[in-house]
């Protein structure tokens, strides 16, 4: 059984959500409520931790819970990102360039360990840590992309999400029109999918003047939240008529 979401358009429209929404909620708490980068991200990655136990506790697949444990790494890696380019002085391009060694570092480290990078059967902890840890840093690395696209290439916030829409648009035709290796694509369009939310993120929050839409971080937060909710409902209803199926008078139980 494997104990992550099952990779489907709902997954990817899910993931694009909950990382646009980590985008406008990590900085309403660092920001808008003036938290602080340093502050947000041990608060955050606190709400990380707590519900990564969770995870790790849980028997089998929760979309709810996993949508969750998503979110709170895509708000905690907003901070930690902002933190790093910002207070630290790192620079969107240095913060960049140590987020995308590390997160090359941890999927070598868990294809070495577990001989490969599959998210077909995440079942053992070992193997679920890997996989919550490149999704951690892979959402830290969203963020300070999405920056370096917006602010230092000079693409401005729509500019950046049209050039991570399009590189994501490429994933698909590849995924469906070529026989490149299907994990290698899956990792990088999850990847892809962080710094697309990132400055979809900016598009939706940040004023006209700046280049975006204006509608601030509460309002976006509150759409997106609502959208995540939707579509995880969905999600749950979805797993739950899966598991009636398979429990259904045609199923077998070996004695």
């Amino acid at each position: 059984m494997n104990k992550v979401a099952p990779i489907t358009v709902v997954f990817w429209v899910l993931k694009i959500c909950a990382t646009t929404l980590g985008e406008t909620a990590g900085d309403l708490v660092s920001m808008t409520l003036n938290v602080g980068y340093a502050v947000s991200s041990i608060l955050l990655l606190s709400l990380f931790f707590i519900s990564l136990i969770a995870q790790l506790r849980a028997v089998k697949f929760h979309p709810t819970l996993f949508w969750t444990v998503i979110l709170t790494t895509s708000t905690a890696g907003t901070t930690m990102s902002d933190f790093m380019d910002r207070t630290l002085g790192l620079g969107y391009a240095k913060g960049s360039l140590l987020l995308v060694t590390l997160l090359i570092t941890v999927l070598t480290v868990w294809c070495l360990t577990e001989k490969n990078l599959s998210v077909d059967k995440i079942q053992e902890p070992r193997s679920e840590i890997f996989y919550w840890s490149v999704i951690l840093v892979s959402n830290t690395l969203g963020t300070a992309l999405g920056d370096f696209l917006a602010d230092d290439s000079g693409l401005g916030f729509m500019g950046g999400a049209a050039l991570v829409g399009g590189l994501l648009a490429l994933m698909v035709v590849a995924r469906y029109f070529t026989q490149m290796n299907r994990v290698f694509l899956f990792w990088m369009a999850f990847v892809l999918t962080r710094p697309f939310g990132a400055t979809l993120g900016d598009v939706l929050t940040k004023s006209t003047e700046k280049g975006g839409l204006g509608f601030g971080t509460i309002s976006s937060s509150a759409v997106l939240a609502g959208l995540l909710i939707v579509f995880v409902v969905y999600a749950t209803a979805v797993e739950k008529r899966l598991l009636l199926r398979s429990s259904g008078p045609g199923t077998h139980v070996s004695r």
